[in-house]
């Protein structure tokens, strides 16, 4: 493969640390409140991390796009590490949210950085007005807009919106999900393969991906050859490179950082990231 937007040996990682469905029945350490989902992001950002994907939960430990639940976690990572890591709020519908609530909850808490799924937020054609005017409202309040593509397809029709003008030209970051439709959700290197064409006609856009199962950090280590940025976490899987249950998130970016070292990447600093959009 050939190394694409490599032009600095800087890669950013995004930590991933609890997702929507899981629960403490498929870890112990998965992190659920405010509180632990504070003290997870502080080892994280101590492991290498420089921006957090956060998932906020409701009382119960249900996934919450609700207002005051998603203020309460941001708030308390916040007040545990500053301005220390970039904070990514989802807008994962998981089959409970609409796209107005899914935009209200960006419109309301305006956090530095938010992510999209294109196929939640454009579902059909007659939906790219409303997304478009959403998406442009983003860059113009300089919130850093993830969209999420699980296929080169979607990849291909972000390109499309680009060409159409109706995503913004800035403030925007990809991310490609690797082996969502698996039956087993266990992903491969390979999986990255279909998007690599398309890859090339993203000029300046920074891109990463996310993969599921224990192959989980070959994927990764084969998007930072590319020149990608990645993300890890207990979101896509819970296990360590030699197949065993991971400590924890920080584990997992403490291992991926060492393996990024022997490629001759290095994990970029929140400051420098900022500075990338």
């Amino acid at each position: 493969m050939t190394r694409m937007n490599a032009n600095s040996p800087a890669c950013a990682v995004i930590v991933a640390p609890n997702g929507a469905r899981k629960s403490k029945l498929d870890h112990p350490s998965l992190p659920i409140t405010p509180d632990e989902l504070a003290e997870e992001v502080a080892q994280c950002v101590t492991a290498g991390a420089s921006m957090v994907h956060l998932h906020a939960r409701t009382e119960t430990g249900r996934h919450s796009l609700e207002i005051d639940d998603n203020r309460a976690v941001i708030a308390a990572v916040r007040e545990k590490v500053g301005n220390e890591v970039m904070i990514q709020l989802t807008t994962e519908a998981v089959g409970i949210y609409q796209p107005e609530q899914q935009m209200a909850l960006i419109r309301t808490l305006k956090p530095e950085a938010a992510s999209f799924a294109l196929s939640e937020l454009i579902p059909d054609p007659s939906s790219e007005h409303i997304a478009s005017e959403f998406f442009h409202w983003v860059a113009a309040e300089n919130i850093i807009a993830q969209y999420i593509v699980y296929s080169a397809d979607q990849l291909a029709y972000y390109l499309d919106l680009r060409k159409r003008g109706l995503l913004p030209a800035n403030k925007h970051h990809l991310l490609f999900v690797l082996g969502r439709y698996h039956k087993q959700l266990e992903s491969d290197p390979s999986d990255l393969t279909p998007f690599i064409h398309l890859i090339e006609q993203l000029d300046n856009i920074r891109w990463a991906i996310c993969a599921f199962g224990k192959k989980e950090q070959d994927c990764l280590l084969e998007a930072a050859k590319l020149g990608g940025d990645i993300r890890i976490g207990f979101e896509n899987n819970l296990f360590s490179k030699t197949g065993e249950l991971a400590k924890n998130n920080a584990a997992q970016v403490e291992e991926m950082v060492s393996r990024l070292q022997d490629i001759k990447r290095t994990a970029m600093t929140t400051e420098v990231l900022r500075n990338q959009f």
